[in-house]
């Protein structure tokens, strides 16, 4: 059966009406706004566990919580508690005889409303004690303390033969004593710089 024109006019009218109430509606729905923490911008986070330079290589993940609100125009962009995700991307172990420990890391997302935002940041580095001098002061007193006996054992001559010995002996203390690696300890709190702008919705 045919349909007259005002019957196509009468089944259209209900599906222009619906139409212009649902596209009023999505015009009435406020839409999110958006800020962007410029360049430069500091995100400081506590560590949610402990690093070590003896035991993390490069590439090693690890999870952070940021620890101060990030505002951008008194605008909270990232809140306080805020999950993030940074990498190891140096580390080093502390050498016997010489070569500080060292780790360097990197932050590289954020998650907020179950969506991850890549981030950019420095690098935040740290380094342990330099064993150098002390290694230095162990090997020579090592020496010294081998020709001194050398010396009392054999005279003049016994000095020549004593220092190597020594020296050998004050090696092999360094060699015990000298590794400082360290340990970033969880709730360690920790402050980066953004390398490139970030664009979050604002929360207030």
């Amino acid at each position: 059966m045919k349909l007259s024109r005002w019957s196509y006019i009468a089944l259209a009218v209900p599906l222009i009406l619906a139409m212009g109430f649902a596209g009023a509606s999505l015009a009435d729905k406020p839409k999110p706004q958006i800020e962007t923490v410029p360049e430069g911008g500091i995100i400081e986070v506590t560590l949610d566990q402990a690093l070590a330079s003896k035991q993390n290589r490069p590439g090693d993940t690890f999870e952070a919580t940021v620890a101060q609100s990030v505002e951008v125009d008194g605008k909270v962009v990232i809140p306080e508690g805020t999950p993030v995700q940074g990498r190891v991307v140096y580390a080093r172990r502390s050498g016997r005889l010489s070569g500080v420990a060292q780790l360097r890391l990197t932050l590289d997302s954020l998650q907020m409303n179950r969506t991850s935002y890549e981030l950019h940041t420095n690098t935040v580095g740290r380094h342990g004690g330099n064993q150098m001098k002390r290694n230095i002061a162990l090997i020579g007193g090592g020496g010294g303390g081998g020709a001194l006996i050398g010396a009392l054992a054999a005279g003049g001559k016994g000095a020549l033969i004593g220092g190597p010995i020594g020296a050998g002996a004050g090696i092999t203390v360094a060699a015990l004593t000298g590794k400082k690696d360290f340990v970033l300890p969880a709730e360690t709190r920790l402050s980066f710089r953004l390398h490139e702008p970030v664009t979050l919705p604002a929360k207030s």
